[in-house]
């Protein structure tokens, strides 16, 4: 019998093969959902509103021939637009013959909608900024030191002038970066939109992700600034120390000397709870998270 098997084996493949051989010989039907290709524009033109993007074509053909549209993936319901602009309405059934991989050895039955919808009108183009859409995880304990930073920071846009027109900037795709602990560099996409060609498709984002820590500043002095001359105001205390959080590496390059504390005379003047709070201006990439004393009481001069 294990002698025989492979006999056996054999002629169940060739069973199958013949089996689906004639059965793909037959004809079927199919819907085929296929999305809209415009080209051969007027030069200088575009569209960027057309409707529908795809269509559902009802074909009948031979099984072995539907397989193989099926397969193919670079296929579009491909429609000429010719040398006419403004609004365009077409019957889709009028541009069979641009699409032969269609028509070849298939029967097209019904093409739903039926009709193509579009504007066709000049084309602008506009330099616009680009911004991130990024979803950033981060490392328990880490964070961004410093704002993101794209490169190139602009990009130019050539599209339909009414769509062009809107845009005050350009995203990038929704890109997801997880686990984020060290600097991090990678190239993203621009977000596409319809019938919009741009200078170039992707940039550069650099993420500085550190350890985000925490370190006091103490005996940091308060000034008051806008002094009238004939007035001197002595603070009590005129020192504070703050709490600040930042990236490792940023914290560990500042001393108290780039903090500035201030209040504002005219602030002094208008106070009515005997104490006022000190404003300060931190370095770049910092964030507060205390000041002790939260407020300063306060004693007015006149000379």
């Amino acid at each position: 019998m294990k002698k025989n098997l492979h006999i056996i084996i054999i002629s169940l493949l060739f069973s199958v093969v013949l089996w689906v051989s004639i059965s793909l010989s037959n004809d079927y039907f199919t819907i085929l959902k296929i999305p809209v290709k415009l080209m051969d524009f007027p030069t200088g033109y575009a569209t960027g509103n057309l409707s529908p993007r795809q269509v559902s074509v009802k074909i009948k053909g031979k099984g072995w021939k539907l397989i193989s549209v099926y397969l193919s993936s670079d296929d579009y319901f491909l429609v000429p637009v010719g040398t006419k602009t403004g609004r365009r309405n077409l019957k889709l059934s009028n541009y069979l013959v641009d699409n032969q991989w269609l028509t070849t050895e298939l029967d097209v039955s019904s093409i739903s909608p039926d009709t193509l919808s579009f504007v066709v009108e000049k084309t602008i183009s506009k330099k616009l900024p680009v911004v991130s859409d990024l979803n950033l995880n981060f490392r328990s304990g880490y964070g961004l030191a410093s704002p993101l930073t794209i490169t190139p920071e602009t990009t130019v846009v050539t599209g339909p002038a009414t769509y062009v027109e809107k845009l005050s900037s350009i995203p990038t795709r929704a890109v997801k970066f997880d686990n984020l602990e060290s600097v991090t560099t990678g190239t993203v996409p621009l977000k596409r939109y319809f019938g919009m060609s741009y200078m170039n498709r992707s940039v550069q984002v650099t993420l500085n992700v550190q350890k985000i820590v925490d370190k006091n500043f103490d005996n940091i002095p308060v000034n008051v600034v806008d002094l009238p001359r004939d007035r001197n105001v002595l603070l009590l205390p005129n020192q504070i120390s703050i709490g600040v959080r930042a990236g490792i590496d940023v914290l560990g390059k500042l001393d108290t000397s780039q903090f500035n504390a201030y209040v504002n005379y005219r602030e002094v003047v208008l106070d009515t709870l005997g104490s006022v709070v000190p404003h300060i201006d931190m370095p770049g990439n910092t964030s507060l998270l205390f000041i002790k004393p939260e407020r300063l009481r306060y004693i007015i001069k006149k000379f």
